[in-house]
C-alpha cells in the first residue's frame, strides 16, 4: 500500500480498538531477536506459521539498562515475529538522541517496518519523517499516545497515561491516602510525567514528585529512603515501574516508615509482593501485548494493507488494576512473562 492510498484510508471511520486488537492477535506469524541490539532469524514457512515472504522489522525502545519491563515487551514482539516469518532486530537506548540514531540505522538498513517508543517525541520527529519518506511504515507503542498522529505514525499500541494516572489518584482516595510521593525514574520522559500529573489531578491529598536515577538502583533506594526519613507523614509511595516499587519496599523498611506502596506496571516478582501485602496494588498496561501487536501490525499492513483504528484511534492495552482480590488470576501469566 502506497502512502497516498494510506492517506485516503485514514479518512475512513475509526475501528473500535478492542476489535482491532482481537484481529491483530488472531492474524499474522513470526521469528525474533534479543539483546540491547540483537537479531535472530525465524524458520520460514511451517505449520501454524506465515508463509509470506521474509520481513525485517526493527523494534527501537527507550529501555534503560536493568529495566526488566522491556523484557516483557520484547517477549511479545518475539512471539509475533516467530509467527509471522519476521526477522526482528531489537535495539534500545534511554538517551533520546541515541534512540533517534538507532531508528536512523534501521532506515539505512531499509527494514520493512519500524516499531518505536516516543518517550521524548520531539527528538524522534525528524528521523520518523525520514522513515516515512523512505516508505517504511512506522508504528508506535508504549509511550507517545499524545504525539503518534502528529508524527505521522500508522498505528499506536499502549495506554493513555494521563487517564491511567487519574484512575490511580482516585484509587488512592479510596485507600484513604493523604500524603503521597510520586517517584519518577527518568526526567524528560513524557509518559512518566503524564502519570504523575494524572495522579495529582484526581488525588484529594497532597502529592510531591520525587526524581530518582532509574539506571542506578542503589541510588533509587537511598533517595526514596532519605525522603521518607525527611517526611514521616508520607503514607503512600507511588512508583512508576515494578522494579522501582520493589526497591521502594526496601526503602520503607530502611526508613522505618509506615508508608504503603502502589505502582504502575507489573512483573512476576511484583505479583508476589501484592500477594504478601508489601505492595498494595499495581496498574497493568500489558507490555507483552504492546510488543506483540506492534510487530504483528506491521505484518498485517505489509501483507494485507490492514491497520487498526482507521489511522485515527489507538489500540489501548490498559489500564487494569491488580490487587489482592485478583492477583492469583494474573500471577500465573506473570510467571510466564506475558503479564
Amino acid at each position: 500500500m502506497d502512502r497516498s492510498s494510506r492517506s485516503r484510508s485514514r479518512r475512513l471511520a475509526p475501528v473500535v480498538a478492542v476489535a482491532a486488537a482481537a484481529a491483530l492477535a488472531l492474524a499474522g506469524c513470526s521469528s525474533s531477536s534479543g539483546g540491547k541490539k540483537s537479531e535472530e532469524g525465524g524458520s520460514g514457512a511451517a505449520a501454524g506459521k506465515a508463509t509470506t515472504p521474509r520481513m525485517t522489522v526493527a523494534l527501537v525502545t527507550h529501555q534503560a539498562p536493568g529495566d526488566t519491563f522491556w523484557d516483557i515487551v520484547r517477549k511479545g514482539a518475539e512471539a509475533a515475529a516467530a509467527k509471522d516469518n519476521i526477522k526482528l532486530v531489537y535495539s534500545a537506548d534511554p538517551s533520546a538522541g541515541n534512540q533517534a540514531n538507532l531508528v536512523q540505522n534501521a532506515v539505512d538498513q531499509k527494514v520493512d517496518g519500524i516499531a518505536v517508543t516516543l518517550a521524548k517525541p520531539d527528538a524522534m520527529k525528524d528521523v520518523i519523517t525520514k522513515a516515512t519518506a523512505a516508505d517504511i511504515p512506522v508504528v508506535g507503542l508504549n509511550s507517545g499516545l499524545s504525539d503518534w498522529k502528529k508524527l505521522g505514525l500508522l498505528e499506536f499500541f499502549g495506554q493513555d497515561e494521563s487517564v491511567t494516572g487519574e484512575a490511580l489518584g482516585k484509587r488512592l482516595n479510596e485507600e484513604g491516602a493523604k500524603n503521597a510521593v510520586c517517584v519518577i525514574q527518568e526526567q524528560g520522559n513524557i509518559g512518566l510525567t503524564q502519570r504523575c500529573d494524572g495522579v495529582k489531578k484526581t488525588f484529594s491529598g497532597t502529592i510531591e514528585t520525587l526524581y530518582v536515577n532509574g539506571t542506578d538502583m542503589p541510588s533509587v533506594k537511598s533517595t526514596i529512603t532519605a525522603k521518607l526519613k525527611q517526611d514521616s507523614g508520607i503514607d503512600y509511595v507511588v512508583a512508576l515501574g515494578a522494579p522501582y516499587a520493589l526497591t521502594a519496599v526496601q526503602s520503607v523498611g530502611d526508613a522505618g516508615s509506615k508508608a504503603k506502596i502502589a505502582t504502575f506496571d507489573l512483573n512476576k516478582d511484583l505479583t508476589s509482593a501484592i500477594s504478601k501485602g508489601t505492595i498494595q496494588f499495581a496498574v497493568d498496561q500489558q507490555p507483552y501485548l504492546q510488543g506483540y501487536l506492534a510487530v504483528d501490525s506491521l505484518w498485517l499492513y505489509k501483507n494485507n494493507g490492514n491497520y487498526s483504528g482507521g489511522g485515527e484511534q489507538p489500540v489501548l492495552t490498559g489500564p487494569a488494576f491488580v490487587d489482592k482480590s485478583n492477583v492469583d488470576s494474573v500471577a500465573r501469566f506473570a510467571a510466564k512473562g506475558t503479564r
